[in-house]
């Protein structure tokens, strides 16, 4: 008996409507996040924040009593960057097969489209059970590759009201950070923007627009 309540209950949890805390309350939620593009500039100045918030930079995990393989320490670590966001693309990759979401690889980095309607519900605005189920997955291997910097940008389709679509971008973006907060990702790995309707990756059209209205995880590494 009691096993059935307990195999009910799981049932039921994984069914229930996930709904993001008090918007009053996000500024706790994501202490520590940056509200700026992510670049090498920024990156660097986020650092101290960083590494203050228990953040752990790549290097540390670099055997530095081995064998430099690829002659010196900066080509070597580059090396082990490279090899470090391989395996994460690929874990991303072989774990979102969701309509909606797709990975890719820019240079180093890894990013993740999240289309809005994938992880959004259109009828109350927040992030939807199969939305916290892909966040799940991904929060999972965020906790695995800790050593990485995440930018979540929100974006819109073509709008008349760019203020409005900018504040709506970046609505979505927090509450997927706030997500991943809850999730036990620390926020100071974050950087945080809504960017309207600008950088849009298909025709502002029908199923374009679709396309546009999106979240992009943009991962990197913490060096």
């Amino acid at each position: 008996m009691k096993l059935k309540v307990v195999f009910l209950s799981l049932l039921l949890s994984g069914c229930m409507q996930y709904t993001s805390p008090s918007h009053d309350t996000w500024d706790f939620y994501l202490n520590g996040a940056s509200f700026m593009d992510m670049n090498e500039t920024s990156k660097i100045a986020k650092r101290p924040v960083y590494l203050g918030h228990g953040g752990k930079l790549l290097n540390a995990n670099i055997d530095k009593s081995a064998t430099l393989d690829y002659g010196d320490k900066t080509t070597n670590d580059n090396m082990a960057s490279r090899e470090y966001m391989a395996k994460l693309e690929y874990d991303l990759y072989d774990s979102l097969r969701t309509a909606g979401v797709s990975v890719e690889r820019a240079g180093t980095d890894v990013v993740v489209i999240l289309v809005r309607d994938a992880i959004i519900s259109p009828d109350v605005g927040d992030i939807s059970t199969g939305g916290a189920n892909v966040l799940e997955t991904i929060a999972q291997l965020l906790r695995k590759y800790n050593s990485t910097y995440l930018e979540i940008a929100g974006y819109t389709d073509s709008m008349r009201d760019s203020t409005a679509a900018r504040r709506m971008s970046l609505d979505m973006a927090e509450r997927v950070g706030v997500y991943l907060s809850q999730k036990n990702i620390n926020p100071a790995r974050m950087f945080i923007v809504g960017r309207g309707s600008a950088r849009p990756i298909a025709a502002q059209d029908g199923l374009g627009r679709l396309t546009n209205r999106r979240v992009e995880i943009r991962l990197a590494p913490a060096r």
